[in-house]
């Protein structure tokens, strides 16, 4: 699937419906990929080796996404078991993953160079061309 022009040719989009199974985070996925693929591309850093880190990053921002929407319903402490003496308030998981999970996009942001304050470091892609050595004309492969 092409969804930036002259982007997949670089950078493929991953089959999302094989690693998500919610039909709104699929499309939430969609976007984000179109956002950063889109923004990589402007600032000549997309490259294919990015390809699985940009994936990650993706999910860490679908899993970022998926919890959050927990927390603000039950909240981060999850209160204890009425009738349960021995209950006590306690940290909600989805709280911690939803923190792992923003705390992994954060780092991939900053390694993919998409963070505000690692933009400028973050090297453009160059494309060099082939240069022809005197070498090159000396040696040449013998085949059998």
């Amino acid at each position: 699937m092409d969804v930036i022009d002259g982007s997949g040719s670089i950078v493929p989009e991953p089959n999302w419906g094989l690693l998500l199974t919610d039909e709104l985070e699929v499309e939430s996925a969609r976007e984000y990929w179109r956002l950063v693929t889109t923004e990589m591309r402007e600032r000549n850093i997309l490259s294919p080796i990015n390809r699985h880190s940009i994936q990650r990053l993706i999910m860490a921002y679908v899993m970022f996404d998926r919890t959050s929407r927990t927390v603000a319903e039950q909240g981060p402490v999850l209160k204890p078991k009425r009738g349960n003496p021995k209950s006590i308030a306690r940290m909600n998981p989805h709280y911690t993953a939803m923190r792992e999970a923003g705390a992994d996009a954060d780092r991939i942001e900053a390694e993919l160079g998409l963070s505000p304050r690692r933009r400028n470091a973050a090297g453009k892609i160059e494309k060099k061309a082939k240069v022809s050595r005197a070498s090159d004309a000396y040696l040449k492969p013998v085949s059998k």
